[in-house]
């Protein structure tokens, strides 16, 4: 038996997003844009219902190419409202389109802006009552987005992206993912 995150044990997609995907640093202002997108529509629900939405959610979004979302009009607000592999919040799909015209805009990409917050010294966390829903670092991760015009960029919305895209490692210090995550985050390319 593996030692694994607690939060990640409940069901077969947390244990593989556990195990093959959270924490590991994500590159590339596409996939970065995809899990700004995926946190604020979790925003207030499990993150399970996201996970088992996200071909769904890929699909809808023309796979999170940013040029493409920022060019999405009123008739794919209809379409995306009416798409029932997804979640339909009009709000959160409003958001989603909003920061892809933003992250169209950044010089340097979001890639690059966003990596600039990552936490290289955050302590191991003992065990799921040591990780914090939000951070100093993710307070000004949020602002900085939102200075940008991004919507649904909350601080603990911002933390979760932290910790899924690998800006901080918060594995617990048992879990056998946290020195392989540790390894992909010093040897990782920048944006």
């Amino acid at each position: 038996m593996v030692n694994r995150c607690a939060w990640a044990t409940s069901a077969p997609d947390y244990i593989a997003y556990h195990d093959d995907e959270w924490g590991r640093p994500v590159h590339g202002d596409d996939h970065v844009y995809e899990r700004i997108t995926l946190e604020a529509f979790q925003s207030g629900l499990s993150w399970l219902t996201i996970l088992r939405k996200r071909e769904n959610f890929r699909r809808a979004f023309a796979e999170f190419s940013i040029p493409k979302v920022a060019a999405f009009d009123e008739s794919d607000v209809e379409r995306l409202m009416n798409d029932t592999g997804i979640v339909r919040n009009r709000a959160k799909v409003d958001a989603a389109i909003a920061n892809a015209r933003a992250a169209a805009e950044l010089p340097g990409g979001l890639c690059e802006l966003v990596w600039k917050f990552a936490d290289w010294s955050a302590p191991a966390p003992a065990g799921l009552g040591d990780v914090p829903a939000q951070t100093a670092g993710s307070k000004a991760l949020a602002k900085e987005l939102k200075k940008h015009g991004f919507r649904f960029v909350g601080p603990t919305t911002a933390y979760a992206l932290m910790q899924a895209i690998g800006l901080v490692n918060d594995h617990v210090i048992d879990c056998w993912v946290r020195e392989e995550v540790s390894a992909l985050r010093n040897e990782a390319a920048p944006c």
